[in-house]
């Protein structure tokens, strides 16, 4: 008796496995993760899952201006500190928040919220906000495919930047 039970739910538990290891290659966006080294043991880490262009218009289209939009797909993108930061002059405690953007063409805001575990949009967590702060947006001289985010080190700390199509937003982080 002891046989017939304990194959079957390992056969179960195998597909179950490999089904859900299936839908992570399948995915249309998906997860990514950066890292941003302070020095000292301060950390930033962040997750999110990057869309394709897939050949489209994704500024003003696909993503409209003036809007809040998840910075990525799927859920919510997470930014995790492990002591206070500075970001664009106003200060971060450490902590766990997700972030969401207000694209337009010529500026962006970076919304830091203080709730964590949402999907993503539509946005209603205005109450939850810890702070907005701006973000310089240029033009990169090719398109990127993958929306992209990623840390570039400077000597005062971090350059939080987004790539997606033409456009490129970014940020500068320093350690409290």
């Amino acid at each position: 008796m002891r046989k017939r039970i304990v194959f079957p739910t390992l056969l179960t538990i195998l597909f179950t496995a490999a089904a859900f290891a299936q839908m992570g290659k399948s995915r249309p966006s998906p997860p990514a993760s950066t890292t941003c080294d302070l020095g000292g043991g301060k950390i930033i880490k962040t997750d999110y899952s990057s869309p394709r262009m897939r050949g489209r218009k994704i500024y003003g289209d696909l993503v409209p201006f003036g809007e809040v939009w998840r910075a990525g797909a799927n859920e919510a993108t997470t930014f995790v500190t492990s002591s206070a930061v500075v970001i664009g002059g106003k200060t971060v405690p450490a902590g766990s928040y997700t972030i969401f953007t207000v694209p337009t063409a010529d500026k962006w805001t970076l919304i830091i919220n203080k709730k964590t575990g949402e999907w993503g949009i539509p946005y209603k967590y205005e109450s939850d906000e810890l702070t907005r702060v701006d973000m310089k947006v240029s033009q990169l001289p090719s398109p990127v495919e993958n929306f992209t985010i990623a840390y570039d080190k400077s000597s005062s700390g971090c350059t939080l930047r987004m790539d997606w199509e033409t456009t490129r937003a970014s940020v500068d982080i320093t350690a409290k």
